[in-house]
């Protein structure tokens, strides 16, 4: 953001996004690391680097079912025998002949030794013979019992795994802040790791606030409104990786409200609310939350932020135990926004994930779009990425109806407070959105 952008939203009485969001990720704090068990690490992000405490392999062995042999055996001892084709092996065709003395499957765990001219019939991950630098593929033979006809002869190590060749003792296997994926579990569990240090998952509850509020399940009327907020809400927190918690509805009552809060706080990291951030005459979250009461510490902050569409954020602590709470708007639209710009970078804050913003691009746009001035708008819309490189983003639903256009975005076009109109062919910014199809 500009200075001059920053002195525009500062005349309109707005706070800069940036300054805005740097002031209340500031005061964040990565949540207190946990020992868990492997199983139940996935999702989290390491508070600790974590050291292979063995090799993986652990021991030699095969890579292929097939024959575990010596190469010199095999290659005509060290003339090379090279390809023979199987159909012309039985007459005149040169191949190799060798003895086998025994199978191992990867349950076997007694040592045994090759002898010249021997092998032994091996299946994948079997423990190597000591001598054997080599394992010939079952189809490139004639697959015998008792002794087996080499059609063709890999390379030397053909087919084997040697000890620590993928992971050594002592490696670093992952660095704090990575984040435990399916493989890095299975890497985990290869080099014989059962416990890892991690943050746990936030605890996120959402609150939906209005006496005009219904659930689910039937149409808005007049003096009724479908509560989409909280169902959407706990959607979005579990994306990001919270242990996302819908509470409901809560009326305009600032005795129920404060109850609410203070027994949430005995099961969350994080609480966000919807609704009631405005100036209006029911907006009563703003004007509960942002009291003081007698000397408690961490009331709510309400701001008017230079951010489109939705302009009142809150943030601060509640109860005791000081959660922290984040007040997004009532409107569907807004709301949704406002996780992006503000509640999702929390989360990840208290999950340790980095970087806490989700990735960006820079896009050529396909339309022309108009955007209030002084406001920093995030506007749905599609991208795709261009033959030869780079991207194109077509703008969606915005405005008043960005729900609509968040429901088909894979993105988000950002256009800056000096931005009132971005022509066809420029090139802005766009937020890349998880989509899991």
């Amino acid at each position: 953001m500009t200075a001059t952008a920053d002195a525009e939203a500062a005349e309109n009485g707005l706070t800069p996004l940036a300054d805005y969001l740097g002031s209340v990720l500031r005061r964040l704090r990565a949540l207190p690391p946990l020992d868990l068990d492997l199983t139940q690490a996935y999702g989290n992000v390491l508070a600790e680097d974590v050291v292979a405490p063995h090799s993986f392999p652990a021991f030699d062995q095969a890579a292929v079912d097939g024959y575990a042999a010596r190469w010199e055996d095999i290659s005509g001892g060290g003339r090379g025998v090279g390809y023979v084709p199987a159909q012309s092996s039985r007459p005149g065709g040169r191949t190799v002949r060798l003895n086998v003395v025994g199978d191992l499957g990867a349950a076997s765990w007694r040592p045994v030794r090759l002898t010249p001219g021997s092998c032994f019939s091996v299946a994948a991950g079997a423990p190597l013979p000591i001598g054997a630098d080599v394992v010939v593929p079952v189809e490139w033979t004639d697959q015998g019992m008792a002794a087996v006809e080499i059609f063709r002869v890999p390379k030397r190590g053909y087919g084997v795994r040697r000890t620590g060749e993928e992971v050594a003792a002592g490696a670093l296997l992952a660095r704090s802040g990575t984040y435990v994926s399916p493989a890095l579990v299975a890497v985990l569990a290869a080099t014989g790791i059962g416990h890892v240090v991690v943050r746990p998952s936030p605890r996120v509850v959402i609150v939906a606030t209005g006496d005009e509020l219904v659930d689910v399940g039937r149409a808005s009327q007049p003096g009724q409104v479908v509560d989409a907020n909280s169902h959407a809400l706990t959607a979005a927190a579990a994306e990001v990786g919270a242990l996302a918690y819908r509470v409901g509805i809560c009326d305009d009552d600032p005795e129920g409200l404060r109850g609410l809060l203070e027994d949430q706080t005995l099961r969350a990291d994080l609480i966000i609310t919807t609704g009631g951030t405005g100036t209006g005459p029911g907006d009563m979250v703003r004007r509960i939350l942002s009291r003081r009461e007698g000397s408690r510490a961490g009331p709510v902050t309400f701001t008017d932020v230079a951010l489109y569409p939705g302009t009142a954020l809150g943030f601060g602590t509640v109860g005791a135990e000081e959660v922290p709470v984040v007040c997004l708007p009532g409107d569907p639209g807004a709301a949704m926004i406002g996780f992006e710009v503000l509640a999702r970078p929390a989360i990840n804050l208290l999950a340790g994930a980095e970087p806490v913003f989700r990735p960006s691009v820079r896009a050529h746009l396909l339309e022309t779009v108009s955007s209030p001035a002084g406001l920093r708008e995030f506007r749905p819309a599609h991208v795709a990425e261009r033959r030869g490189g780079g991207y194109t983003v077509q703008p969606l639903n915005g405005g008043p109806f960005t729900l609509s256009g968040l429901a088909e975005a894979n993105g988000l076009l950002v256009l800056g407070e000096r931005v009132t109109a971005a022509a066809a062919g420029s090139t802005v910014d766009v937020l890349l959105l998880d989509r899991r199809r």
